[in-house]
């Protein structure tokens, strides 16, 4: 799989990137900084949605500037009441689904990422003052009894958690080992799992500066009961979905 750009469409992406990057430092600083003086006025909800509103320009302004457009489908599998819970493991090819996911849910989300996040300036800040799940990878057995309790604690209030399973960006075209934190939490709690594949490489390439148009597609699953089920076991069935889901949706990726 090879992906095929003339000079021409290479320089016009390339100012593109540059300009959406400088973009987003430019918004992200004052915006951040709302975020840090207001927190302590606000709800949890007030929050979450205050940072949500920065993803919204970063996405809009990567949809003007990139060319980038969304397509979503299954948006029916997601829980439709306010209490309804859910568990989303989401594919990950680029840093693009991590902006989407809160601006395409209709509910909070909290990721569950490594603290080393929250010391990124600016935008970890403003992150750390959000009610998320942040992880020391380097005490594994504590790390997951957070999860565990912190994800109880936010899916009783009817928040959605929210797990790259793959645990870091995948090129296009591959599958990387699914970690079975999510369906551990998911049998824990009694929390469905949704399967969510995402083909955001065909315009987003992992750690790549730059980006080209198209149409990346979000691909919501049915949710998969949790109760009585082993982790492994149910982390299979959600790879087995997610995989067969992207190379439906991006065949080109896996012509080889």
């Amino acid at each position: 799989m090879k992906n095929q750009h003339t000079r021409l469409e290479t320089l016009e992406a390339t100012i593109r990137s540059l300009l959406h990057g400088l973009f987003m430092v430019v918004t992200v600083i004052p915006w951040a900084m709302g975020v840090l003086v207001s927190a302590p006025f606000l709800s949890a909800n007030q929050v979450y949605w205050l940072c949500v509103g920065w993803l919204r320009i970063a996405v809009t302004s990567g949809c003007f500037l990139l060319g980038i457009k969304n397509r979503v489908t299954g948006m029916e599998h997601l829980p439709q009441t306010e209490e309804g819970q859910a568990i989303l493991l989401v594919k990950h090819q680029s840093t693009w689904e991590t902006f989407c996911m809160p601006t395409l849910m209709p509910h909070p989300l909290a990721y569950v990422f490594k603290r080393e996040l929250l010391f990124v300036p600016f935008f970890g800040w403003a992150m750390a003052r959000m009610d998320m799940i942040h992880i020391d990878r380097s005490k594994r057995s504590q790390a997951f009894a957070k999860v565990v309790e912190q994800g109880r604690r936010l899916l009783s209030r009817g928040t959605w958690v929210i797990m790259f399973p793959e645990g870091t960006r995948i090129p296009r075209g591959a599958a990387g080992v699914y970690k079975t934190g999510g369906t551990k939490l998911a049998v824990q709690t009694g929390a469905p799992v949704i399967p969510v594949a995402v083909t955001s490489a065909k315009c987003w390439p992992r750690k790549a500066l730059i980006k080209y148009p198209g149409t990346v597609d979000f691909i919501i699953g049915p949710p998969i009961p949790s109760q009585g089920r082993e982790p492994a076991e149910l982390m299979e069935e959600v790879e087995a979905w997610i995989e067969a889901q992207m190379r439906e949706n991006d065949p080109e990726a896996y012509a080889r």
